[in-house]
């Protein structure tokens, strides 16, 4: 069997007792490390779980999946995802190739940041697409994720946006030369997003659009969600470039129509209680 095990947002103890208890009758552990971070090491997890794991890389999930199904048919594997099991394609994929090769396989489900984003106050079901932002560079500074949450505010609709994560890549040169370097893991925050979304306003204004989100539009900075040192902030657009809100993970909420409830909720958080004061007039 292959089971597919959410370990939940904070540490070690966020598994569930169900996911437990099937790792330790597991004969090999997986810990997909590309997706998603905790706040704890692996090694954190080994000894919480009484279990040494196996570290599953992008390259080893996308393109050697038979490695880690090798066997399941005699014996139980587990894959663990930080979050829930289905918060990425790859783990689709994993899934669909399991079924190929005939392996039965089960899904233990836990928290993710899709549902946890709901500590803010924001209501979960006035949420629309969610969205990825993912790090420009010199060359490439894609704006498809603006678009998403535009129709998302037209439509009144919060949006989550997930930032981009960099661990085991190679720069270009290195890349090119075949050479499997790998540059330092880079976790997206909330202030080089909000940045991202600021030039892209001010370059739709340029084309001569009158963007659907502005400087003074109201946003939640979140970080590490679950975890005892969470921490939200509530405040415009331009706040979010400065807003103090540590180590990674971060995530961020572009909102769209707020109910008054809403809006108490926001001010809880606020950087300046002021402007949720002003909007409630």
């Amino acid at each position: 069997m292959l089971y597919l095990i959410g370990l939940g947002l904070g540490d070690a103890k966020d598994i569930t007792v169900k996911g437990l208890e099937v790792i330790k009758q597991c004969s090999r552990v997986y810990l997909e490390a590309y997706t998603s971070i905790l706040t704890v090491g692996k090694e954190a997890l080994e000894e919480f779980y009484g279990k040494e794991l196996i570290l599953a890389d992008r390259e080893t999930v996308e393109q050697e999946a038979d490695t880690i199904l090798k066997g399941a048919h005699q014996c139980d594997v587990a894959f663990l995802v930080v979050g829930d099991p289905f918060g990425a394609t790859t783990h689709s994929d994993l899934v669909l190739r399991a079924v190929k090769l005939g392996v039965p396989y089960r899904v233990i489900h836990n928290a993710s940041i899709l549902n946890a984003v709901g500590c803010c106050g924001l209501q979960l079901y006035n949420f629309g697409e969610v969205v990825s932002v993912v790090f420009w560079t010199d060359m490439w500074k894609p704006e498809s994720f603006y678009d998403k949450i535009a129709k998302n505010r037209r439509n009144g609709m919060h949006t989550l946006c997930l930032l981009d994560i960099k661990v085991k890549e190679q720069s270009l040169e290195n890349l090119m030369k075949g050479k499997k370097i790998y540059e330092p893991p880079r976790y997206m925050s909330v202030n080089q997003a909000a940045e991202q979304l600021l030039a892209i306003v001010q370059n739709r204004r340029l084309q001569g659009e009158e963007p659907e989100i502005a400087e003074n539009t109201v946003c939640v900075g979140l970080a590490r969600v679950g975890a005892v040192d969470q921490k939200i902030a509530s405040g415009t657009l331009q706040e979010m470039t400065t807003a103090a809100l540590g180590d990674p993970l971060h995530s961020l909420i572009i909102t769209g129509t707020l109910h008054p409830l809403e809006l108490d909720m926001l001010k809880l958080f606020a950087v300046d209680k002021s402007i949720f004061e002003h909007m409630a007039e």
